[in-house]
């Protein structure tokens, strides 16, 4: 079985589109600290950071976090931009639906950056920042999902994987999601902080923490199903063990959060940053295609080599 004369393209698209999952971990993680340490004003103006790219005598703590978050979204614009380019340049070896998912992409990384300056000009409003938070994940989930496409084996008879694996990992993709937003509503109107301290603004935290039981349920449903199916599915084990590890730490963190009052930075961090690792994960597992048996080329580029990309 011959493969297509376009995958050495596909897969560098593949690795690039798997470099560019990391990258908007790190610019959502990074943007959730900015709103922790209360850096989200440390730039005034924008694009530039107080009239310069690189300030020097302003440069803290608070206005290295602002300022580094929006260098990672430039660069993953270019490199999207780059994508984009490829795309269309090999159209004629790549699969169709790449030219416009890559173009989708470009439009959506353009509208997150007009809503980041928005959350600078406007100072901070919730519903932006909330906006600004969804539509990075919304990024985190197609490029890892992207990636994993990209990476499935070209062939007139390409295996698919279960549908019941599918409708179960984009639910558990959703419910996760949902569940961030819930979290990044909640901390940008600073619910938390006023519930603990005066008792206002409960019904944000009490929303976010009914809610994690049953996002909790449905990942550990996904794992248990795919593991008790075994075949193709139990061969996952790493990342769907992986996926379950995720959800019992963010349990564990976010306890760990409330109990120590919001008062450690670090911790509420870790606990974003365990959320994005998992919105990427269930996402690049939602989208994985099973291998075809029969490889021309032994020593062709292997899918796992990626997988510690996702989590």
């Amino acid at each position: 079985m011959a493969c297509s004369s376009g995958w050495p393209i596909r897969r560098r698209l593949a690795q690039l589109a798997s470099h560019l999952v990391v990258a908007l971990v790190a610019l959502v993680v990074i943007g959730g600290a900015t709103r922790v340490m209360e850096a989200g004003l440390a730039c005034p103006d924008w694009p530039l950071c107080y009239g310069t790219f690189l300030p020097g005598r302003q440069m803290n703590l608070q206005v290295f976090l602002e300022w580094f978050h929006r260098l990672d979204a430039f660069v993953i614009g270019v490199a999207l931009l780059v994508q984009l380019g490829a795309a269309w340049w090999w159209r004629d070896q790549l699969p169709k639906w790449l030219l416009p998912c890559s173009a989708v992409l470009v439009l959506l990384v353009v509208l997150q950056g007009g809503l980041g300056a928005l959350t600078v000009l406007q100072l901070l409003p919730t519903g932006v920042v909330t906006a600004h938070l969804a539509l990075g994940l919304t990024l985190v989930v197609m490029l890892s999902g992207l990636s994993q496409l990209l990476l499935a084996e070209t062939s007139t008879s390409e295996v698919s994987s279960p549908l019941w694996w599918r409708i179960f990992g984009s639910l558990s993709v959703l419910a996760v999601v949902g569940q961030c937003l819930l979290g990044g509503r909640m901390a940008t109107s600073w619910a938390a902080k006023r519930c603990l301290a005066v008792g206002q603004g409960c019904q944000w935290l009490h929303w976010h923490r009914s809610a994690a039981t049953p996002v909790a349920v449905t990942v550990l449903l996904f794992v248990l199903l795919a593991l008790l199916a075994g075949g193709w599915t139990r061969r996952q084990w790493p990342l769907l063990l992986s996926a379950a590890a995720l959800v019992m730490s963010q349990i564990g963190l976010g306890v760990f959060t409330l109990r120590l009052g919001l008062a450690q930075p670090a911790v509420t961090v870790a606990h974003q940053l365990v959320a994005c690792l998992l919105v990427a994960l269930l996402a690049a597992l939602t989208c994985r295609r099973p291998r075809l048996a029969v490889r021309s080329d032994p020593a062709d580029f292997d899918s796992t080599s990626l997988e510690p990309c996702h989590g």
